[in-house]
């Protein structure tokens, strides 16, 4: 790491300086105040912008932006461009992501949809029969990537800087080359089948050993492919010699699955590809507003229908046993997953293709009677899908019937969040993916990126049955986008941001940003003790829980007598899980100060700038 820029930009040193800025809104709850934000006024916040970011030498890249006069939007994109070379195996230009931006000067919020889009020529079977980690690693999963499009608006519309100098930082790194951190050199070593050939040249050894930790690795390829961007703006993606290249690359197929695998892109599919301006679903949750991702992606409808699930029970208070890391409050918060991913299974999908009830989902009208399920004392036998359909005014049909959530095959985890405040009041919260680690493991040859594998995030088995009232809402569609459970955030109280957070983990995103919620809401955590305590998450009506470390004996041994599923290691329950990676921002309302926490589950850094250019 660069400990002069850092000690220039006034780094928050997180192994000895805790960030203490937390919430306490709920008023029936013992350690309740009637502050906005609680500060420990012996850490000092940042006025110039907070960067926090998974890799320390992205978190340089925004950081710099900021320093060098640009804004939140500016920095974001440098960070993504950097992070496509010091994090290729999570993100990068041959994915997509969702990117919300709250607009300091006229007080809204936006997202840029870069979500990956199926070809013309997918079908609804082009999965059927197929496994996760087949399909995975064949073209035909490949979807029409988004990332430069996506940034390059952004910086159209709010950036202050052009595409090219929010390049400069990653082309360097690319071509100078960077020390690798223990999580890449391990998913290196992880990563033993999927890796094609060239991207094998470039993350092994020529002898084919895996690159150790500390190794200085430089691509070429991918700083050239940089500067066709630079020069030449998404037109060389899109309809140039990148988006020849990526067309052939995707032919590339698992050779179990033979021509089947074969990708279906066409230069057609990314000469037609566009980003997608939306709004974010909103809710509130003990007197904080949250705005979250819409869809296609899950996340925010299933953070804030599972918030209002548990509005009902006093969380945070000891007394009452629904303490951090209880039995009750995690059996109550577990429920509550249960029956969010049961709706979610049957009901989201791309509101551009199917009817998505997003306003009955989140309504009063169908949360009270979905709250009424939850019982502290006793889990719920079995936990289905319920009918939003008559609570959401836009999608009322005369169907009646539940559809049963289908069983989902596990499917991949990787992927990244950062978060970003400027000395504007700008805030950024992307999470950017190319799916699985490695993506497809197919690079495009002479250009140095992966490309993603998202469109196995569709249903593999077809799932729209009219006599059951299934919609198949996530079923493949040609141009369709697959559903996401990304879940970028921000939360507002008196209608002005307060934080900004989201996570990588696949499906364990949702809970990710749940967890965190809770904890600075109802917990009264500051941020970094948000995020560094102990996770859990249910992705499934089934209600198996993953945990980690950090949760007592008494609560696992309670929520087995419970009937949950909890894992057990030679007969005892334990936690030994790694959920998610959040990144966060915090801005105090009383003094204007901003904070932020970092995940030390990857290598989570937080920049905060001391001072910065007066230039507006």
């Amino acid at each position: 790491m660069n400990t002069k820029l850092l000690r220039m930009l006034g780094a928050i040193p997180l192994a000895v300086a805790a960030l203490t800025t937390g919430f306490a809104y709920a008023d029936n709850m013992p350690h309740a105040d009637h502050r906005v934000i609680n500060v420990d006024e012996q850490e000092h916040g940042y006025r110039k912008g907070v960067v926090a970011v998974s890799h320390p030498l992205a978190a340089q890249a925004g950081a710099k932006m900021l320093e060098d006069g640009g804004n939140a939007i500016d920095a974001a994109a440098a960070i993504q461009f950097a992070l496509n070379v010091v994090e290729p195996q999570f993100s990068g230009i041959g994915g997509g992501g969702f990117m919300m931006i709250y607009l300091a000067k006229t007080n809204e919020t936006v997202i840029i949809d870069s979500r990956e889009r199926a070809p013309a020529a997918a079908t609804p079977d082009m999965f059927l029969n197929q496994t996760f980690a087949t399909a995975s690693t064949s073209g035909h999963s490949v979807g029409v990537p988004g990332t430069v499009l996506g940034v390059e608006t952004a910086l159209n519309r709010w950036g202050t800087k052009s595409l090219a100098k929010t390049l400069e930082p990653a082309i360097t790194l690319a071509e100078s080359g960077f020390r690798i951190n223990r999580f890449l050199a391990a998913d290196i070593d992880n990563e033993r089948t999927a890796l094609q050939p060239e991207a094998r040249a470039v993350f092994r050894l020529p002898n084919g050993d895996p690159l150790p930790e500390g190794y200085l690795l430089t691509q070429p390829d991918l700083a050239k492919t940089f500067r066709l961007l630079a020069g030449q703006g998404s037109s060389v993606f899109y309809k140039g010699e990148i988006a020849k290249a990526i067309v052939e690359a995707q032919r590339r197929t698992n050779p179990a699955l033979g021509e089947a695998g074969v990708g279906r892109m066409t230069t057609e599919d990314l000469a037609r590809y566009d980003v997608a301006l939306r709004k974010p679903v909103e809710g509130t949750y003990r007197g904080v507003t949250i705005k979250s991702m819409s869809p296609p992606s899950s996340g925010g409808l299933t953070v804030i229908q599972m918030l209002k699930m548990l509005e009902q029970f006093p969380i945070g208070d000891t007394s009452q046993g629904f303490g951090f890391g209880s039995a009750r409050t995690v059996h109550v918060m577990t429920e509550a997953m249960r029956l969010g991913f049961a709706d979610r299974a049957v009901w989201m999908g791309d509101e551009d293709f199917v009817p998505v009830p997003k306003r009955g989902l989140i309504s009063s009208c169908y949360v009270n009677t979905r709250k009424l399920l939850i019982n502290p004392d006793q889990r719920l036998a079995t936990a289905t899908a319920g009918n939003p359909l008559p609570c959401d005014a836009e999608t009322v049909t005369a169907s009646t019937r539940i559809p049963v959530a289908p069983q989902e095959e596990e499917k991949g985890i990787h992927t990244t969040h950062f978060s970003v405040v400027d000395k504007h009041g700008n805030v950024v919260s992307y999470t950017t993916t190319i799916e699985n680690t490695w993506g497809t493991g197919i690079v495009v040859p002479g250009y140095g990126f992966l490309l993603n594998n998202e469109l196995t995030d569709f249903n593999f088995t077809p799932a729209r049955n009219d006599a059951t009232g299934n919609p198949g809402a996530n079923d493949v569609a040609p141009l369709k986008r697959p559903r996401s459970s990304m879940t970028p955030t921000i939360l507002f109280k008196h209608g002005k941001p307060v934080a900004a957070y989201g996570s990588p983990g696949g499906a364990t995103i949702i809970n990710s940003v749940l967890n965190v919620t809770m904890n600075l809401v109802d917990h009264g955590m500051p941020i970094q003790q948000a995020i560094d305590a102990p996770r859990f998450s249910v992705t499934s009506a089934g209600g198996a829980i993953t945990c980690e470390s950090g949760f007592s004996a008494g609560t696992l041994q309670r929520l087995v007598a419970l009937g949950h599923q909890v894992p057990v290691v030679n007969g005892v329950p334990t936690c030994n899980s790694r959920i998610g990676s959040v990144q966060g921002v915090v801005i105090d309302l009383k003094t204007g100060k901003q904070y932020g926490g970092a995940d030390q589950r990857r290598e989570g850094t937080v920049i905060g700038l001391k001072r910065g250019h007066d230039k507006d």
